[in-house]
């Protein structure tokens, strides 16, 4: 694990990456030095073949309350807009693209507020398990600015485009139990028993076979923004790759002895 000072976390238990916003007393929020950290640690968890699950969570009361707005005034105020700016090319959308593409499941632990940017990082994990005093707020429209991290692609995707027009527009705090049942949230649990559930959870994850859920969430991906039959011709090349794989052969083996099979991810 990184030291505690430093602005992201990482532990790797049991096949189970957790990385950890980790500034409690800015609420977890993104100066540029913590998101060049969560995006090395991203990207490394997603090249390790020994890493088969991915949870993102935070330190405190916050799992991520987005752009750091302290940062981002001193740097309005400086006139440097064009560094500004760029942060969403160079920082938010390869983190976000990270996350979405890396060929493995990612949890989100939802420990506290996912705000802004955060409640999209939050969007794009396949799974959101929610503390029961968390809850989302797309706050983008607060502070004038357009939504991002791919919340666009998200957001409407979970709740439809009339709900995320509408909690795009009119941003709150939405609690986690109208989270649940927006769909924003996969599960809500006790707050004290959130780190239990999720490793819980990730444990097994881990222990599946890894390459045929990587290629389950690259088909849900390949499906959002392509054609019926561009979507099963996709399916079709993952099927016969997942086919080839050691874990599908130890499937068939396990299912003709009655026994369980052992995944080793590959």
């Amino acid at each position: 694990m990184a030291d505690d000072v430093s602005p992201v976390l990482l532990e790797v238990a049991d096949g189970v990456a957790t990385v950890t916003f980790n500034r409690p007393d800015a609420m977890n929020s993104l100066d540029i030095a913590t998101k060049v950290a969560v995006l090395a640690a991203l990207r490394h968890v997603a090249d390790d073949p020994a890493i088969r699950c991915v949870v993102l969570t935070g330190t405190g009361r916050a799992f991520c309350v987005g752009q750091d707005l302290k940062e981002h005034v001193e740097i309005l105020k400086s006139g440097a807009t064009d560094s500004l700016f760029r942060t969403v090319d160079e920082h938010y959308n390869p983190i976000v693209t990270t996350i979405v593409g890396m060929p493995k499941p990612v949890v989100a632990a939802v420990n506290g507020v996912a705000a802004g940017a955060g409640a999209s990082l939050a969007f794009a994990c396949d799974l959101r398990i929610l503390a029961d005093t968390a809850g989302f707020n797309l706050a983008f429209a607060n502070i004038a600015l357009s939504c991002d991290t791919g919340s666009s692609f998200t957001l409407q995707r979970l709740v439809g485009r009339a709900k995320a027009i509408e909690l795009l527009y009119f941003p709150r705090t939405v609690k986690a139990d109208e989270a649940l049942a927006l769909g924003l949230a996969t599960q809500v649990v006790p707050a004290g028993e959130l780190t239990e559930i999720v490793t819980g959870l990730a444990t097994r994850l881990a222990a599946g076979p890894t390459v045929a859920l990587g290629a389950m969430r690259q088909s849900l991906a390949f499906a959002a923004d392509h054609t019926f039959l561009e979507a099963v011709e996709f399916e079709s090349a993952q099927m016969t790759r997942t086919g080839q794989t050691a874990d599908h052969a130890a499937a068939v083996d396990a299912f003709l002895a009655k026994e369980k099979p052992v995944f080793e991810g590959r």
